[in-house]
C-alpha cells in the first residue's frame, strides 16, 4: 500500500460549505486507501453531514473551529485576528507537518496571505504563485502566476518559470513542457518593462524548454504547456477565459433549442457533444496549488462542489508522491546557489 497522505480540508470555506465539501472529502477516502482527512469547521455541522455516509472513520477526522473567515473580510487582520478560523488551523497544520497538504475554497485573499505567513517559502524561493490548470486544445496548460502576485519582477517570473515546468512533468506527465512568456506579441522585442527585462533571462535558462512570448489568443490552442506571468495578467486571462467559455456554452445550448429540427439534432449529438465538452471541464484537476511553499497549499474556486474537492485530494497525493517540493528545491534552490557560487569565483 503506497504512503498515507493526510489532507487539511476547510469545511467552513466556498458556496456550497459544508455540504459539498464533506461530501467530496468522504468520496475521496472512499476510493484511495492512502488518503486520510482532517475536516476543519464547526464540528456539529460536519459531523451532520459525516452522518449521511458511511466510510472509514479511522481516515476522517474532525477539528471544531469556533471562528470563520467571510469572504469579504480584510485578509490580514482576518488571518491575524481569527486564529481559531478553519483556514489559520488548517494552515498552521501543514506548517508543522502534521498535514501534508491544505485545501480551501474559502476567502481567496485570506488564502493568500495564511499561505505566506503561515506556512511560509520554501528558503530561496522569492514568490509563491498560484498556479491553475486551463484548458487548451491539447489538453491542459499551467498558468502561472494567476493570483498571488501582482507586482513582480523578472526573478519572481524565472522562478515561476522553473516551477511550473517541475510541476507540469512530474503532475501532468508531459516530458520537456514548452514554457512561454505571455506578451502583446511573440516578437522578443514586444511586451511592457517586466517581460522585455524576463524574455532575455529565459532564454538563458538551460534547465526549461523556453520558447518564447505567447500571445493570449494562442494559449486556448496549445500552443505553450506553461503560461508564464504576473498575477494581473494571469488573472486577467483566467477570467476571461472563464467567461467566455460559459457564454459559448450557453449559445451552443441555446442555438440546440430553437426549434423541433435543432432539438433532434441535438439529440443525435447529445453524447458526443458531452464529451467533447468534459475536455474543457479543468474541475477534474483540482484546484489551484501555491507552488513553493514549505507546506502544499490548494485554492479550489468558491462555487466547488463535491468532484472538485474530491479532485482536489487526489491531487495533493499526486503532489506528495512525486515530491515535487524536493524537485523545486533541487531544481531551483540549489541551482541558484551553485550559480551565486560560480559567479563568486
Amino acid at each position: 500500500m503506497s504512503e498515507m497522505v493526510k489532507v487539511a480540508v476547510d469545511a467552513m470555506g466556498g458556496d456550497y460549505a459544508p455540504v459539498e465539501i464533506v461530501k467530496g472529502a468522504v468520496m475521496a477516502v472512499n476510493e484511495k486507501e492512502n488518503v486520510q482527512v482532517v475536516l476543519l469547521g464547526k464540528e456539529a455541522d460536519i459531523e451532520r453531514e459525516l452522518s449521511q455516509y458511511t466510510y472509514d472513520k479511522a481516515r476522517v477526522e474532525v477539528v471544531n473551529c469556533e471562528d470563520v473567515i467571510e469572504m469579504a473580510e480584510a485578509p490580514v487582520n482576518a488571518i491575524r485576528t481569527k486564529k481559531d478560523s478553519s483556514i489559520v488551523k488548517g494552515m498552521q497544520m501543514t506548517k508543522t507537518g502534521e498535514t501534508d497538504a491544505f485545501i480551501s475554497a474559502g476567502s481567496t485573499g485570506a488564502v493568500l496571505v495564511g499561505a505566506t505567513l503561515l506556512v511560509g517559502r520554501i528558503k530561496g524561493i522569492e514568490r509563491a504563485p498560484l498556479a491553475p490548470l486551463i484548458p487548451t486544445a491539447n489538453g491542459v496548460a499551467l498558468l502561472i502566476d494567476c493570483g498571488a502576485n501582482v507586482d513582480s519582477r523578472p526573478s519572481h517570473l524565472v522562478q515561476f518559470a522553473k516551477m511550473g515546468s517541475i510541476y507540469m512533468e512530474s503532475v501532468m506527465g508531459i516530458k520537456n513542457p514548452r514554457v512561454a512568456l505571455a506578451s502583446n506579441g511573440t516578437e522578443e522585442e514586444k511586451g511592457n518593462a517586466l517581460v522585455k527585462e524576463t524574455h532575455p533571462l529565459l532564454k538563458e535558462c538551460k534547465d526549461i524548454n523556453f520558447i518564447g512570448n505567447i500571445e493570449a489568443r494562442d494559449i486556448p490552442m496549445g500552443a505553450a504547456d506553461v503560461v508564464v506571468c504576473e498575477a494581473f495578467t494571469g488573472n486577467a486571462i483566467l477570467k476571461t477565459y472563464e467567461g467566455v467559455g460559459a457564454v459559448l456554452i450557453n449559445k451552443i445550448k441555446a442555438s440546440l433549442m430553437t426549434n423541433l429540427k435543432t432539438k433532434i439534432g441535438a439529440l443525435l449529438i447529445k453524447d458526443a457533444l458531452k464529451e467533447t465538452l468534459k475536455d474543457f471541464d479543468v474541475d477534474k484537476y483540482g484546484g489551484a496549488p501555491m507552488l513553493g511553499l514549505k507546506g502544499l497549499v490548494v485554492k479550489s474556486h468558491g462555487n466547488s462542489k463535491a468532484g472538485v474537492i474530491r479532485n482536489s485530494i487526489f491531487q495533493c497525493v499526486t503532489f506528495k508522491e512525486q515530491q515535487i517540493n524536493e524537485k523545486i528545491k533541487a531544481g531551483i534552490v540549489e541551482q541558484t546557489k551553485e550559480t551565486l557560487s560560480d559567479k563568486e569565483d
